[in-house]
């Protein structure tokens, strides 16, 4: 039997009554740093392994914490780390679609954990890694902008608002409301961050992106 166990956010000890038991069951044990299983793997596994599925908290439900609906979201989007020759906008797509029906957009942060460095890839043999990089609010606000400069569609601004993640389900998770200009500057702390670009919003929406605001004590 293969156990797929989610952890939760914040730290191992969030696991569930029912997958600690599950794990109290294995022989062995293998943590994914990335927090997410390829595709790829993932029909492997459907196919030949009999498996189980233990689920915990996510950050699909728990960006519901700044009291936007989340019934009121739009298509989840990646935003990767740019490089010199590689600097993909996909994204901006479907933040565009979401945008003209007035819906919220997830931004899920690129995290590189264990990436062979390309020395190590040219030359073969045992593989060395780069150290591993997590993406912040502020990172992906700047390149998020730097798309926008060159599609030139208007979907967002530096005036647009915006809701900063950092560390959700942790005891000192941080959350932050503002304009894209705000939050480019604001630090956030450690990893691991996510972004919400807002929507259309209800009143009660608002209310509680003022609570969050960026500038008040709360």
């Amino acid at each position: 039997m293969l156990y797929i166990i989610g952890l939760g956010l914040g730290e191992e000890s969030d696991i569930t009554m029912r997958g600690l038991e599950a794990v109290k069951k294995s022989q062995k044990i293998y943590m994914d740093r990335k927090r997410f299983m390829g595709n790829q793997s993932h029909l492997l596994i459907e196919r030949w392994l009999k498996k189980e599925v233990v689920h915990n908290a996510s950050v699909m439900n728990d960006v519901g914490i700044c009291r936007l609906q989340l019934y009121h979201y739009g298509e989840t989007v990646s935003t990767p780390f740019f490089t010199e020759t590689w600097r993909p906008d996909s994204f901006y797509e479907k933040i565009k679609k979401n945008r003209a029906l007035g819906l919220h957009t997830l931004c899920l942060l690129d995290i590189r954990v264990k990436e062979p460095t390309f020395e190590s890839l040219c030359r073969g043999g045992k593989k060395q890694y780069e150290p591993p990089r997590y993406m912040t609010v502020n990172t992906a606000i700047e390149q998020l902008l730097e798309v926008e400069q060159k599609r030139g569609d208007s979907v967002f601004s530096e005036e647009t608002e915006c809701v900063g993640f950092a560390r959700l389900g942790a005891e000192d998770q941080k959350i932050l409301s503002g304009t894209m200009k705000q939050l480019e500057s604001v630090d956030c702390g450690a990893p691991l961050h996510c972004l919400v670009i807002v929507g259309k919003t209800h009143p009660v929406e608002e209310e509680m992106l003022e609570f969050y605001k960026y500038g008040t004590a709360n």
